[in-house]
């Protein structure tokens, strides 16, 4: 998969994942509760990681090798 795909993925992600947050913001009040737990504990996680990935993705992928472990040992018996 090239970068530009990825990129374009995890933009949609983000994005996608940003719309429940308006309306956790914008809801009659009455109705925060049921928007509470999903706002906290999925999207928000999900809108923090996506938009880390997309600003320091390069750095992390800079410290995981390219091959697994499980390749690197059966090159070096």
């Amino acid at each position: 998969m090239k970068d530009a795909t990825k990129r374009s993925i995890v933009r949609w992600i983000h994005i996608i994942f940003s719309i429940p947050i308006l309306g956790y913001i914008y809801s009659p009040f009455e109705q925060l509760p049921m928007y509470a737990p999903r706002v906290r504990f999925v999207v928000v996680p999900v809108m923090l990681l996506s938009g880390l990935w997309m600003w320091k993705g390069h750095v992390l992928r800079r410290l995981v090798p390219k091959g697994s472990a499980q390749q690197g040992a059966a090159d070096h018996p």
